[in-house]
């Protein structure tokens, strides 16, 4: 590997800003805190493509030949540089030759760098360390996997970000990285995130605990929640620092300001942009983790990139090309600027003292470990619940992707989960609110607080995990993250804990991740389609089995109705009883309310666990469809609207037109426009892509997943509602369109639905006989050990559900 020494670009800090005379905030580093240690290290790198903060590791989901890290599969300019204040020499460290480097870190000593190499030619970044001098080069990590953001240990261990998780992104196209540690020498790796999304950037803070970013939607927005937690090195105490109560902005790059309580971080605007760029932001925890006002920003030009504190009132961040000094104050001053390539992650050539090391709470080798809650009553946002109405929790686990190909949900859901979620059972609640149970280690899990029927008071919208043998204590239900637990208690210890903790009661007999035609529609069929079917429609609904573009009409059907109170991709702390199945009209319609309707309690349970566990559509990740098969259902589905839209425009478009009441623009609905539009309407703050559906909505006749039937053609809304009754049909347009079928214009749409029936049943979609997995689920799941490496998708069998199974139990810390 060639290696280049010396100056790098002679006088570089004079060709940008620097004068003969030193600048102010130059001088007054090397006065203070750089006197001695005038030197700092920083890298080039060329930017990657994407436009999200994470997109920067491996390739795409859909083509592995389509590369997410820097220069997107080109030669990089990744360089390591060494940089001296006073004597504006620039040296080179460590030259990749076409690789890529990132994430340089300064060890204790304040001479060895840990960074991330990917070499050229290679698509995978592993964690390396070298002197600043240029000697000692040694790679620590190695494998099919990306290892990145690593920080050393007090006790010498490296903790690091990886996609050794084995998943993706669950609303985009790359894969994701979450936190491990190993020994200096890259052995005895240990998962200590249970995370399903991303985690980013830890560091140590002065008290021996971790920093570092979680991205997490937990049937609440995908792009609002990812901000700033705490844990020990061992994964354990795992708890919030900073956010995750409020919608905002992405915490990226955050480390501690030395001598005093705050951080630094780089607060990316919105999702997140490239790069981590944002606004350098102080964060203090004084006032606890959920006061806006706590956040402080300082106020620079443009956008800063990895912000790192040299003293309480002076940092080093990267600008574009530029290397500068910013102040608390928000003075600027640039220190050198490379001329071609966008500079990184500057960091001081000092040794610090190691922080405490925290005893490792872990038994290795334990399958679980215990949740103690002391009072359910206590927390945010609980008005309406008295002491008394909580009887149970009910467990839940979110479900990494092994796929994944859009910025969707795909099938499944309509624009609720992105993630599948297993139930795995019940645990009680004692009389004073409290709660001890135990619950399987290593796994994402959140809870819901039911009441004597089993119906959902308040959900949680965020996840808790633990590490093997680990004891977590919650004071109560999003209580306040600053407060104690009420004192007052008539019991002075919790009644929970005067007993062993409980097991997890599961519901033997019924599958713990539900798939809606699989588990839901027979339910709908035996008890429902003799009126809801396309030619009774009673309450002019249909919820007989039926094809239709993405979805079947009944899915659609209910939530377009509100019968399913699910997520909505909505915000968070949602207030007691308005998700889950006390929200849900379907639940009460199938208890004897409804004309006599009566499901058995098998029946009720079943559809009480579907909605639950977010009311998905299709229950694997198998069903999610790569981006050549999203093209082709969406054509088959969709090119009605195009074949017909001058027989709409000409027959319908005089009813069905944009208004400022309500937003029905043609055929299919546009949601999107709608929820723009109608946001406003619902008195309440809502999430950046929320599926908005208003009370008696017109709109819920007009999406393409109700109005199509790719089942039985002629019974689609699309052709019924304006046909005459006399013809056949329900006659509910305010005017007959159709007096018969023999109408050339009902002819046309018949034909472009029988047309795209055609397309669908030549390749049978999800739920249908014949359905194959897509190449790349078979890709992945083969790279996983989870199918053998000569499986044929063509000639060979595939269980979607129990090869998801079979890939989720792989992830578990203790088998």
């Amino acid at each position: 590997m060639r290696k280049r020494w010396g100056v790098f670009f002679a006088g570089l800090g004079c060709a940008c800003c620097m004068s003969s005379v030193r600048a102010a905030l130059v001088e007054k580093a090397l006065e203070g805190p750089m006197r001695d240690t005038p030197e700092f290290v920083y890298c080039t790198r060329a930017r990657y493509d994407d436009g999200h903060w994470y997109a920067n590791i491996g390739h795409y989901c859909d083509d592995v030949a389509k590369k997410a890290y820097a220069g997107n599969g080109q030669p990089d300019a990744g360089v390591l540089y060494r940089y001296n204040l006073k004597t504006r020499q620039n040296s080179v460290i460590f030259d990749a030759c076409g690789g890529s480097i990132r994430d340089p870190h300064v060890d204790y000593d304040g001479r060895t760098i840990l960074f991330s190499y990917r070499p050229a030619g290679t698509d995978h970044y592993h964690l390396y360390e070298i002197q600043s001098d240029g000697s000692g080069l040694r790679q620590i990590t190695d494998g099919p996997w990306d290892d990145y953001e690593a920080c050393r240990l007090p006790d010498g261990d490296i903790l690091f970000i990886t996609t050794r998780c084995k998943r993706w992104v669950g609303c985009w196209y790359t894969q994701v990285g979450t936190m491990y540690r190993c020994r200096p020498d890259g052995s005895d790796m240990q998962c200590v995130s249970a995370n399903i999304e991303h985690d980013n950037t830890p560091a140590v803070l002065p008290d021996g605990r971790i920093l570092y970013t979680r991205w997490e939607y937990i049937d609440r927005s995908q792009v609002e929640y990812h901000h700033l937690w705490t844990m020990n090195p061992d994964g354990t105490g795992v708890n919030v620092y900073f956010g995750n109560m409020h919608s905002w902005i992405v915490m990226i790059d955050a480390l501690p300001i030395p001598g005093t309580q705050e951080v630094i971080a780089s607060f990316s605007p919105g999702h997140g942009v490239n790069e981590h760029e944002g606004f350098a932001t102080l964060v203090s925890q004084k006032q606890g983790p959920d006061e806006k006002e706590a956040a402080v920003r300082i106020k620079h030009t443009g956008r800063i990139r990895d912000p790192f504190p040299v003293t309480r009132d002076l940092f080093l961040v990267a600008k574009g090309k530029s290397i500068a000094f910013l102040t608390r104050d928000g003075k600027e001053e640039t220190i050198l600027t490379d001329p071609a390539t966008p500079v990184h992650e500057p960091r001081v050539l000092r040794p610090r003292p190691r922080e405490p090391v925290i005893p490792s709470r872990v038994v290795s080798g334990k399958p679980t470990g215990q949740f103690i809650l002391i009072d359910v009553y206590q927390g945010r946002n609980m008005e309406g619940v008295k002491r008394g109405d909580i009887k149970k929790l009910l467990v839940i686990e979110p479900l990494p992707k092994p796929v994944n190909f859009s910025g969707g949900m795909d099938l499944t859901s309509w624009l609720g989960t992105f993630n599948l979620e297993r139930v795995l059972g019940i645990v009680p609640v004692e009389e004073d609110g409290s709660a001890s149970f135990l619950a399987p280690a290593g796994r994402p899990l959140f809870f819901v607080a039911l009441d004597a029927n089993d119906l959902s008071v308040k959900r949680m919208h965020s996840f808790a995990d633990l590490m093997p043998g680990e004891t977590f204590t919650c004071i109560g239900c999003h209580e306040t993250r600053s407060s104690a637990a009420d004192a007052r208690r008539d019991q002075p210890t919790p009644l929970a804990l005067k007993r062993p903790p409980s097991v997890i009661q599961p519901f033997e007999g019924f599958p713990d991740v539900p798939d809606f035609q699989r588990d839901i529609q027979p339910i709908l069929d035996r008890h429902c389609v003799t009126c809801h079917n396309p030619q009774k429609r009673a309450g002019t609904l249909n919820l007989a089995a039926a094809l239709a573009p993405r979805f079947s009409n009944a899915y659609v059907a209910l939530l377009a109705r509100q019968q399913v109170a699910d997520g909505a991709n909505g915000l968070g702390n949602r207030p007691p009883r308005t998700i889950g199945s006390s929200a849900s009209p379907l639940l009460a319609r199938l208890s004897g309310d409804h004309h006599n309707v009566k499901v058995s309690p098998r029946e009720w349970r079943m559809v009480w666990l579907w909605i639950e566990a977010a009311a998905p559509y299709a229950g694997s990740y198998a069903a999610v469809r790569n981006t050549e098969e999203q093209r082709y259902y969406g054509h088959a589905g969709n090119k009605i609207f195009g074949e017909c839209r001058d027989v709409f425009k000409r027959r319908c478009v005089e009813c069905h037109k944009n208004t400022e009441e309500q937003n029905i623009s043609g055929f299919p609905l546009n949601w999107g426009l709608r929820r723009d539009k109608e946001k406003k309407k619902l008195g309440r703050p809502t999430g950046n892509h929320e599926r908005i559906v208003l009370p008696n909505d017109p709109a819920r006749f007009y999406d393409s997943g109700v109005l199509v039937d790719y089942t039985r053609p002629t019974c689609s809304s699309l052709l019924l509602a304006p046909l005459a009754k006399s013809a056949g049909g329900v006659g509910r347009c305010s005017r007959e369109v159709f007096k018969d079928t023999d109408d050339p214009d009902y002819k046309k749409i018949l034909a472009s639905i029988e047309s795209g029936k055609k397309l669908y049943d030549a390749r049978p979609p999800w739920g249908a006989p014949g359905w194959r997995p897509n190449p790349q689920y078979v890709r992945e799941m083969k790279r996983f050990g989870i199918l053998p490496s000569d499986f044929d998708p063509e000639k060979d069998t595939l269980d979607p559900f129990a090869t998801d199974q079979a890939y989720w139990r792989s992830l578990w810390p203790v088998q």
